[in-house]
Formats: C-alpha cells, sequence, structure tokens
C-alpha cells in the first residue's frame, strides 16, 4: 500500500486528505468483515470463534507493520485489540445467526 504523506498548503487541504484517507480506511474494513463472515461461514465450531493465539499473532504482526510504517506500535496496538474484540463479536452474532437458519 503506499503512502500519501505530504506537505498540506492549508487546513482545508489536510482535511480533504484525512476524508480520503477515511474512506479508504472504511472500505478496508468492509474487506476486512467480509473475511470475518467467511470465518463464520467456515468454521464447525463456536468454540473456534475466539483464537487468543490468533489474537496475539495478529497484534505481533500489526505492531511490526507499525513500526515499519514509523507509527508507534503502542498507539496501534489498543485500537487493533478493539477492532479484534468486534471483530470476534461479529463474528459470534453471524456463526450464530447462520446455525440458527440451517
Amino acid at each position: 500500500m503506499t503512502t500519501r504523506r505530504k506537505t498540506c498548503r492549508d487546513m482545508d487541504e489536510v482535511r480533504a486528505e484525512i476524508d480520503a484517507l477515511d474512506r479508504d480506511i472504511v472500505a478496508l474494513l468492509a474487506d476486512r468483515l467480509h473475511f470475518i463472515g467467511e470465518a463464520a461461514r467456515i468454521k464447525a465450531d463456536r468454540d473456534a470463534v475466539r483464537d487468543e493465539p490468533r489474537i496475539e499473532d495478529v497484534v505481533k504482526k500489526v505492531r511490526a507493520e507499525a513500526a515499519k510504517a514509523g507509527i508507534d506500535p503502542d498507539f496501534v496496538e489498543p485500537l487493533y485489540r478493539d477492532l479484534i474484540e468486534r471483530s470476534i463479536a461479529h463474528e459470534f452474532a453471524l456463526f450464530d445467526r447462520l446455525r440458527k437458519s440451517s
């Protein structure tokens, strides 16, 4: 993924860049939730939805990516832990809904 880091002329340009990034982030979150849905569809056991080793693996990888991108990993980690928890809750809801309709 390419970065859009640049020097802005004014606050309107700063806001326009942030708005563009927010659109990209939302689109990426939608893609991530699609794959959470795929996991809910594929997993045969509800106990497999919460996978502690996988959580820690994701956090470790995200921290490394943050460091490579020049972002403090301590800033990124709590955001991802919240995203992961919300993703797990979403997956549980989808898992239950898919099994209920079967």
